[in-house]
């Protein structure tokens, strides 16, 4: 299996390192100076599960071509359109692509760049980021993939999917293996547009939003509305999948936050649209009260424009 990893950041960087140490032949379609970097030091990663400096194949725009089995895009949503431009040269008509990001909007997109027959789905569960040295710094212990074939996608594509979980397997990274990879997402996705609403409109972690009088009750009202999203798209969150969401979201004195937070408070892009923005349309459609969701998503809007404008303090 020949694997396209596009950047070598965060979890581009982590999870494309891994599976470079499994044995895959894994290239990295990155800019020139990282390169220069990459080709010097190796691809550097720092964690609680084992410190690596990882020899790794780099590969710039104008030369890729199109002999990848697998392209895996790692971005953020704001860059998804760079991203599509950038792999154009990789993808051949039996190439499949992962996209690792969070949200849905992405499968629509690339489908319409792609075609249905080769846009996988996928989702990835890690907390890391890259220091100013280059080096992939993981934050924790926990780390994972979880993918699958879509309705629609090549016939090899399960073959290919089953390959890269053996391959991560070596390396005792989780790849779970969907047989319903949309009901997977669209959990993540409820988890995730609950949580990135609520801190970045409180601008606090979930232990300091329920430490005040509202805010388990908005925090209830935050979930209701993109459970009902979900369920009007089919998707319901399962019971177990509930379960872990309610303990994330109401644990009394959790850290936990968004990393849209993070981004937000270091004054950086945020993914509003492709979250909080998404979730707000698709609850709108189906009729949920989304009030909460429209505040959340004019906070993040509000900060976009100042930001654009070079007013943030």
């Amino acid at each position: 299996m020949k694997v396209l990893i596009l950047g070598a950041g965060a979890v581009g960087g982590y999870f494309g390192g891994r599976l470079v140490q499994a044995g895959a032949d894994v290239s990295f379609l990155v800019r020139a100076e990282r390169a220069q970097k990459l080709a010097r030091g190796g691809l550097v990663i720092k964690s609680p599960l084992g410190d690596a400096q990882i020899p790794v194949r780099t590969v710039l725009q104008d030369a890729v071509r199109p002999e990848y089995e697998l392209v895996v895009l790692s971005c953020k949503a704001y860059d998804l359109e760079a991203a599509i431009t950038a792999i154009g040269g990789a993808t051949g008509p039996d190439t499949l692509i992962l996209p690792l990001l969070n949200g849905l909007a992405q499968l629509s997109r690339l489908e319409r760049a792609y075609g249905n027959a080769r846009v996988l789905g996928g989702t990835c569960y890690i907390a890391s980021t890259m220091d100013s040295d280059g080096a992939i710094r993981h934050l924790g212990k926990f780390q994972g993939i979880t993918c699958g074939a879509r309705a629609g996608n090549h016939a090899h594509a399960a073959a290919l999917l089953q390959e890269l979980a053996q391959a991560y397997a070596r390396v005792s990274v989780e790849c779970k293996l969907s047989t319903d990879i949309e009901q997977d997402m669209w959990e993540k996705f409820v988890l995730l547009a609950s949580l990135a609403a609520m801190t970045c409109l409180m601008r606090a972690s979930v232990g300091e939003i329920l430490e005040a009088a509202d805010g388990e009750a908005l925090m209830r009202e935050a979930l209701a509305t993109c459970i009902a999203a979900a369920g009007a798209a089919g998707h319901a969150p399962r019971a177990e999948s509930l379960q872990r969401t309610e303990g994330m979201l109401f644990a009394r004195g959790s850290a936990f936050t968004a990393s849209m937070l993070r981004d937000l408070e270091a004054g950086g892009r945020v993914e509003a649209d492709h979250i909080v923005g998404d979730m707000l349309r698709r609850a709108r459609a189906a009729g949920a009260d989304a009030r909460l969701l429209a505040a959340a998503y004019c906070h993040l809007q509000s900060y976009e424009a100042r930001r654009k404008r070079g007013a943030l303090a």
